[in-house]
């Protein structure tokens, strides 16, 4: 009998878990499905972050894209009735450039997994035991804002980018939407919205008659 450690078994069961859920993200046909088995494989990402002791990235994982990013999939998804069939029917023409494609990443995987020498298990370390006390959020905001500062600066900047860009995109001028100009709200006069009329009152016997 194979004597595995408890870690090691947990390891390649997450590992199988997660590969057979991608598989099935991108192999059933509705997208709800689709959707939960992203969750799941997220939940395993997060799984095998814990044995490494990656705690607050596991955290995140869950918490981010679980818990936000996937809730709001699963909302526009099922929201929204979309007929999968015209989007599918210009899919042969596109087969040749995705087998091309497909040949082409199996070759890297290849040659990582036979290249021994410099992607081997001796080439890394294995992961160090921590003592109880050792916290991974107090040392991955050490690393963050200490060795890797000027990435982050610059990750920041590029984001900030993004969000202006995808806002200025958004607010562009359409004429057929009605919007609001508060600089002119603000400037109107009294005379412009209110209109005074005098209405002649009839009289009480003309009212008595009817």
């Amino acid at each position: 009998m194979i004597d595995i450690p408890i870690q090691t078994f947990i390891f390649y069961l997450f590992s199988l878990a997660m590969v057979l859920a991608a598989i099935g993200v991108i192999t059933v046909r509705n997208p709800v499905y689709a959707a939960l088995f992203l969750v799941l494989t997220f939940f395993t990402a997060a799984a095998i972050w814990l044995l490494l002791e990656a705690e607050f990235l596991a955290i995140v994982l869950i918490v981010v894209y679980v818990g936000a990013v996937m809730v709001l999939f699963l909302f526009v998804v099922m929201m929204l009735d979309i007929n999968h069939a015209p989007l599918s029917e210009g899919f042969i023409g596109y087969l040749p450039v995705g087998v091309l494609v497909a040949v082409a990443m199996a070759a890297e995987l290849l040659t990582v997994i036979w290249a021994k020498d410099r992607f081997g298990e001796g080439s890394y370390m294995e992961p160090v035991a921590h003592a109880q006390g050792y916290s991974n959020t107090a040392a991955l905001g050490e690393r963050l804002y200490t060795q890797f500062l000027l990435p982050f600066e610059v990750a920041g900047i590029i984001l900030l980018v993004a969000i202006v860009a995808a806002i200025a995109l958004t607010l562009r001028k359409r004429p057929d939407i009605k919007t609001q100009i508060p600089a002119q709200q603000v400037r109107v006069k009294r005379d412009e919205r209110i209109r005074m009329v005098n209405l002649k009152s009839e009289s009480q016997d003309s009212g008595r008659g009817d």
